[in-house]
């Protein structure tokens, strides 16, 4: 009975090498679309989860911030020794890691935007701030 399984499957490689393999060759059209210039060298790039932002963490502890079309938007100067930083689940978390300090820093980013409201109509003072809340959570 062992003998009549090996033959078998010695039947079905046998087959199965012998069959024309498919040619499943892809091809590839690509450019490159922008070349980020940096003043130091980059450890790590990621991507936010939502793809709207680049963050670049350069060698003197400097997170670059760039939008998806390759501008800088701001910078964000970090104490410690970050060897390595990883988009978190939301687009407005990074994880920055630490090699030498066995540490994981969870930082939360919040992006102002900034509106033009001269010539508006406003009611109160002029120079009082205004704030918008956007809640996500849909709670």
């Amino acid at each position: 009975m062992r003998l009549k399984q090996l033959l078998i499957c010695l039947w079905c490689m046998l087959c199965l090498n012998l069959l024309p393999s498919a040619s499943t060759q892809a091809s590839v059209n690509w450019k490159i679309y922008k070349t980020i210039d940096l003043e130091n060298t980059p450890l790590d790039v990621v991507s936010s989860a939502n793809g709207k932002w680049i963050f670049i963490l350069s060698e003197n502890n400097t997170i670059l911030i760039y939008s998806n079309n390759g501008y800088l938007k701001d910078k964000i100067h970090i104490k410690g020794d970050i060897s390595q930083i990883q988009a978190g689940p939301r687009e407005d978390i990074l994880l920055l890691t630490s090699k030498k300090n066995r540490s994981v820093q969870v930082l939360k980013l919040e992006f102002i935007q900034e509106i033009d409201t001269l010539g508006s109509s406003f009611l109160g003072n002029s120079d009082a701030p205004v704030v918008i809340t956007v809640f996500t959570d849909y709670q």
